[in-house]
Parts: structure tokens; C-alpha cells; sequence
């Protein structure tokens, strides 16, 4: 299924969860907030927050910085 991940098209299994995303990326889940088409996705829902095909997904990470 394709997914759009911050404004790039990428390719993920049916019935991947917000976790399995993360995992395929390789991405460190501190410091991590997701939005699912435009709504944040709680921490704790993320391994059952399934990412439907065609979904918008953002994946924002903090920064620190001066």
C-alpha cells in the first residue's frame, strides 16, 4: 500500500501500524509525535493505529537547538 510520509510517497504492507512504519524507516521512537491525517496519534495507540492506505503521515521529531 502506499502511504504518504511527510510529502513523500512510500510503499508499506497492508495493515501496517504506526510502530511497523517507524520500524521501517528506522526511526527512534523518542522524541516522536505522529499526526495520521492531520490528527496526533496518541504514543500508547501506535501499535494498533493502523495506517490505511492513501493516509498522510506526519513524523515529527524534536529538536534541540540554540
Amino acid at each position: 500500500m502506499e502511504v504518504q510520509v511527510n510529502g513523500e510517497w512510500r510503499a508499506f504492507p497492508a495493515e501496517t501500524t504506526v510502530t511497523g512504519v517507524l520500524r521501517a524507516l528506522g526511526t527512534a521512537p523518542k522524541g516522536v509525535a505522529v499526526a495520521l491525517d492531520g490528527v496526533v496519534v496518541r504514543r500508547g495507540d501506535w501499535d494498533s493505529a493502523i495506517v490505511p492506505a492513501g493516509a498522510r503521515l506526519e513524523i515529527l521529531t524534536a529538536v534541540q537547538g540554540g
